[in-house]
């Protein structure tokens, strides 16, 4: 089959579509024909070798890690979908392939594109493993989402509002009226967040959830008068403030699946598809992700 792989480290170069071995789901696993894969900041972290340390592999390595399409192989002691099926979820060993194999996974929201649905998974699953760690939001909690308009902080501003939170959201301005129409109030990151925020909420939040990575945590903590109730999947260095630090390697909130296919069907989460790639610009797609200011998500989708 056809795969959108690297066999070398480095730059978004190195990613190439090439002839790989079908894979075949085993048990509670199912095998579905790809119609589109998610692209994520973990994605290119790991093709240009930052994160070979902590977490080694094999090349060559085939790219993503979500994926939506139809199921066409079941694995021993799957009952709850059937070949033809549409799914969405977490793919073992590689999503951007004519094939992949998912080990945690839901039916397909009704209300959902294929590329809408691949862009779920890991948006999703974070923001539930975040709130779970902070033990929150919900209602009437203020909650401030920092990088709030890419695919990681708008899904978490959604599932915010929808528990009942007031959400306060970081964007560039260019950003402000799309986190509005998610329900979020805007304001800008960088220095001078703390004051920003307080003119909107002049006693503080009760929660705080990083996404960016842009050096802001000390503001967040300042905001929340205690780093205990600050999140961040992206600054690892700030865990010796005692904020909760958290990635993929923690453990895995398969249950968020569900939970979101729910949510989009009632109308109350949606996933903006910044730009669809075909496997062949894999390479673009790693680009644009790593320059950042994206608004949602970013798939690549079978040639």
């Amino acid at each position: 089959m056809r795969a959108v792989i690297f066999d070398e480290y480095g730059d978004p170069e190195v990613l190439h579509v090439a002839d790989v071995d079908e894979p075949h789901p085993a048990a509670g696993q199912v095998r579905i024909a790809v119609r589109a894969a998610g692209v994520n900041p973990i994605d290119w972290k790991v093709r240009s070798g930052a994160l070979r340390e902590v977490m080694p592999m094999g090349l060559p390595v085939t790219d993503g890690r979500e994926a939506s399409g139809t199921v066409d192989e079941v694995g021993p002691g799957v009952t709850a979908v059937a070949p033809g099926d549409e799914v969405f979820g977490f793919a073992v060993g590689g999503a951007a392939a004519e094939y992949a194999v998912l080990d945690d996974f839901a039916r397909k929201p009704s209300a959902s594109s294929f590329e809408e649905a691949a862009g779920l998974p890991v948006g999703v699953e974070t923001s539930v493993r975040v709130f779970t760690l902070l033990g929150g939001p919900g209602e009437g909690q203020t909650i401030l989402i920092n990088g709030a308009a890419g695919g990681v902080g708008a899904i978490a501003v959604q599932l915010a509002v929808a528990r009942g939170a007031r959400v306060i959201g970081t964007a560039s301005e260019a950003n402000h009226e799309f986190l509005r129409s998610l329900g979020a109030e805007p304001t800008t990151y960088g220095p001078g967040l703390e004051e920003r925020v307080r003119a909107l909420a002049p006693d503080g939040v009760d929660l705080a959830f990083d996404t960016a990575g842009h050096g802001d945590v000390p503001e967040l903590i300042a905001l929340t008068d205690d780093p205990a109730r600050v999140a961040t999947i992206a600054d690892f260095g700030a865990a010796a403030l005692g904020v909760k630090v958290t990635g993929g390697g923690d453990g895995r909130a398969a249950e968020a699946l569900d939970e979101a296919a729910r949510l989009v069907d009632a109308g109350h989460l949606q996933v903006t598809i910044a730009q669809a790639f075909p496997f062949a610009a894999a390479a673009q797609a790693h680009r644009a992700s790593e320059g950042g200011h994206v608004r949602g998500k970013l798939v690549l989708v079978p040639d």
